[in-house]
């Protein structure tokens, strides 16, 4: 577990590392751009909750892809550690087991509302 909590630590100082400067902005004017809310993350499409999900799930399941490598990382060690453990062998073959089924969800969430929503259904709000 001290392991986890380290890689854990890692993770958090190297992404908040990266993030850099952050700048006021200038909020536009309504009559610039009518549909669109700025914040420090980014424009926000006001008023429509399935386009505020969809400008940012992709960095959600980048997210979710990094921490499944970090997790496969750490089963995949845990492995190697037991040394014949058959508890420890079992808890490592867990991890990477629900660290790749975690994966495959969101990656088949995000194609089942791509392609099935969208292209096949045609879902209004979805288009």
């Amino acid at each position: 577990m001290q392991l986890a909590k380290l890689i854990l630590v890692v993770c958090a100082v190297f992404i908040f590392s990266r993030l850099g400067n952050v700048y006021a902005q200038i909020t536009p004017s309504p009559a610039l751009d009518p549909g669109c809310i700025q914040t420090d993350i980014g424009c926000v499409v006001s008023g429509d909750p399935l386009s505020f999900a969809a400008q940012y799930y992709k960095y959600g399941l980048g997210i979710i892809g990094g921490f499944a490598v970090l997790m496969i990382i750490f089963g995949s060690y845990q492995i190697l550690i037991s040394r014949g453990n058959p508890k420890a062998l079992n808890d490592g073959k867990t991890i990477i087991g629900y660290a790749i089924s975690g994966l495959l969800l969101a990656i088949f969430g995000f194609l089942f509302v791509e392609v099935v929503a969208k292209d096949i259904l045609k879902i209004p709000g979805f288009t």
